[in-house]
Protein backbone atom coordinates (compact mmCIF):
# COMPACT_ATOMS: atom_id res chain seq x y z
CA UNK A 1 0.00 0.00 0.00
CA UNK A 2 1.09 3.17 -1.12
CA UNK A 3 2.08 6.04 1.29
CA UNK A 4 -0.88 8.66 -0.16
CA UNK A 5 -3.27 5.59 0.56
CA UNK A 6 -2.03 5.43 4.13
CA UNK A 7 -2.70 8.95 4.38
CA UNK A 8 -6.26 8.54 3.07
CA UNK A 9 -7.22 6.04 5.28
CA UNK A 10 -5.07 8.02 8.40
CA UNK A 11 -7.50 10.87 7.09
CA UNK A 12 -10.32 8.88 6.59
CA UNK A 13 -9.93 7.43 10.61
CA UNK A 14 -9.76 11.18 11.77
CA UNK A 15 -12.70 12.61 9.52
CA UNK A 16 -14.79 9.43 10.83
CA UNK A 17 -14.39 10.47 14.56
CA UNK A 18 -14.60 14.18 13.92
CA UNK A 19 -17.73 13.56 11.69
CA UNK A 20 -19.66 11.15 14.34
CA UNK A 21 -18.64 13.53 17.18
CA UNK A 22 -20.10 16.76 15.39
CA UNK A 23 -16.79 18.50 16.18
CA UNK A 24 -16.30 21.82 15.30
CA UNK A 25 -14.44 22.72 11.51
CA UNK A 26 -13.07 25.59 13.04
CA UNK A 27 -9.23 25.50 11.59
CA UNK A 28 -8.16 25.78 15.24
CA UNK A 29 -10.35 23.08 16.37
CA UNK A 30 -9.48 20.52 14.10
CA UNK A 31 -5.59 21.10 14.18
CA UNK A 32 -6.04 20.24 18.18
CA UNK A 33 -8.30 17.71 17.68
CA UNK A 34 -5.86 16.52 15.28
CA UNK A 35 -2.93 16.84 17.38
CA UNK A 36 -4.90 14.54 20.31
CA UNK A 37 -5.59 12.30 17.76
CA UNK A 38 -2.01 11.74 16.52
CA UNK A 39 -0.94 11.74 20.13
CA UNK A 40 -3.61 9.02 21.01
CA UNK A 41 -3.20 6.64 17.77
CA UNK A 42 -0.20 5.11 15.96
CA UNK A 43 -1.13 7.13 12.91
CA UNK A 44 2.30 6.66 10.97
CA UNK A 45 4.62 9.15 10.85
CA UNK A 46 5.35 9.26 7.11
CA UNK A 47 1.50 9.65 6.69
CA UNK A 48 0.67 12.44 8.28
CA UNK A 49 1.95 15.14 6.27
CA UNK A 50 -0.31 14.11 3.55
CA UNK A 51 -3.32 13.42 5.95
CA UNK A 52 -2.99 16.28 8.11
CA UNK A 53 -3.38 18.50 4.71
CA UNK A 54 -6.30 16.65 3.42
CA UNK A 55 -8.05 17.08 7.07
CA UNK A 56 -7.67 20.52 6.72
CA UNK A 57 -8.26 21.49 3.88
CA UNK A 58 -11.17 19.42 3.51
CA UNK A 59 -12.71 21.08 6.62
CA UNK A 60 -11.93 24.64 5.27
CA UNK A 61 -14.20 23.31 2.07
CA UNK A 62 -16.36 21.77 4.09
CA UNK A 63 -19.44 23.59 3.29
CA UNK A 64 -18.72 23.75 -0.75
CA UNK A 65 -17.78 19.81 -0.91
CA UNK A 66 -20.95 18.88 1.32
CA UNK A 67 -22.84 20.76 -1.19
CA UNK A 68 -21.42 19.67 -4.46
CA UNK A 69 -21.99 16.01 -2.99
CA UNK A 70 -25.48 16.61 -2.04
CA UNK A 71 -26.05 18.06 -5.82
CA UNK A 72 -25.04 14.99 -7.14
CA UNK A 73 -26.24 12.06 -4.54
CA UNK A 74 -29.66 11.96 -6.17
CA UNK A 75 -32.40 11.20 -3.95
CA UNK A 76 -30.26 10.95 -0.74
CA UNK A 77 -29.10 13.21 1.79
CA UNK A 78 -25.68 13.38 3.17
CA UNK A 79 -26.64 12.81 7.07
CA UNK A 80 -28.43 9.67 5.47
CA UNK A 81 -25.17 8.25 4.22
CA UNK A 82 -22.99 6.40 6.67
CA UNK A 83 -20.10 8.23 8.30
CA UNK A 84 -17.68 6.03 6.26
CA UNK A 85 -19.47 6.66 2.57
CA UNK A 86 -19.64 10.65 3.16
CA UNK A 87 -15.81 11.29 4.60
CA UNK A 88 -14.77 8.66 1.89
CA UNK A 89 -16.55 11.66 -0.60
CA UNK A 90 -15.62 14.33 1.36
CA UNK A 91 -11.73 12.57 0.85
CA UNK A 92 -11.71 12.43 -3.04
CA UNK A 93 -14.01 15.68 -3.88
CA UNK A 94 -11.40 17.35 -1.62
CA UNK A 95 -8.53 16.07 -3.78
CA UNK A 96 -10.19 16.51 -7.02
CA UNK A 97 -11.08 20.14 -6.29
CA UNK A 98 -8.33 21.15 -4.89
CA UNK A 99 -4.99 18.89 -5.18
CA UNK A 100 -3.62 19.84 -8.12
CA UNK A 101 -0.64 17.04 -8.09
CA UNK A 102 -3.79 14.51 -7.74
CA UNK A 103 -5.68 13.43 -10.86
CA UNK A 104 -9.50 12.96 -10.86
CA UNK A 105 -9.46 9.57 -11.57
CA UNK A 106 -6.74 8.82 -9.30
CA UNK A 107 -8.75 10.33 -6.53
CA UNK A 108 -11.75 8.13 -7.34
CA UNK A 109 -9.66 4.99 -7.65
CA UNK A 110 -8.15 5.61 -4.31
CA UNK A 111 -11.69 6.49 -2.95
CA UNK A 112 -12.90 3.21 -4.14
CA UNK A 113 -9.83 1.24 -3.14
CA UNK A 114 -10.34 3.18 0.40
CA UNK A 115 -14.30 1.89 0.28
CA UNK A 116 -13.79 -1.53 -0.51
CA UNK A 117 -11.53 -1.79 2.59
CA UNK A 118 -13.78 0.04 5.19
CA UNK A 119 -17.25 -0.24 3.62
CA UNK A 120 -19.87 -2.17 1.43
CA UNK A 121 -19.62 -3.29 -1.91
CA UNK A 122 -22.71 -1.51 -2.61
CA UNK A 123 -21.06 1.43 -1.48
CA UNK A 124 -18.11 1.53 -3.93
CA UNK A 125 -20.85 1.70 -6.70
CA UNK A 126 -22.36 4.33 -5.08
CA UNK A 127 -19.28 6.16 -4.39
CA UNK A 128 -18.32 5.74 -8.51
CA UNK A 129 -21.43 7.19 -9.15
CA UNK A 130 -21.25 10.74 -6.82
CA UNK A 131 -17.66 10.73 -8.03
CA UNK A 132 -17.89 10.38 -11.57
CA UNK A 133 -20.65 12.78 -11.67
CA UNK A 134 -18.64 15.43 -9.80
CA UNK A 135 -16.05 14.79 -12.61
CA UNK A 136 -18.45 14.59 -15.29
CA UNK A 137 -19.11 18.22 -13.93
CA UNK A 138 -15.56 19.91 -13.22
CA UNK A 139 -14.44 18.87 -16.55
CA UNK A 140 -16.90 20.82 -18.47
CA UNK A 141 -15.94 24.25 -16.78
Amino acid sequence: MGLRRKSRELALQFLYGHDFQGRSSDEQAVIAELDEFVASFDSGEKALPYARQVILGLCAHLPELDRLLATHAKNWRLERMTVVDRNVLRIAAYEMLYSDDVPAQVAINEALEVAKRYSTSDAVAFINGILDALQSESSDE
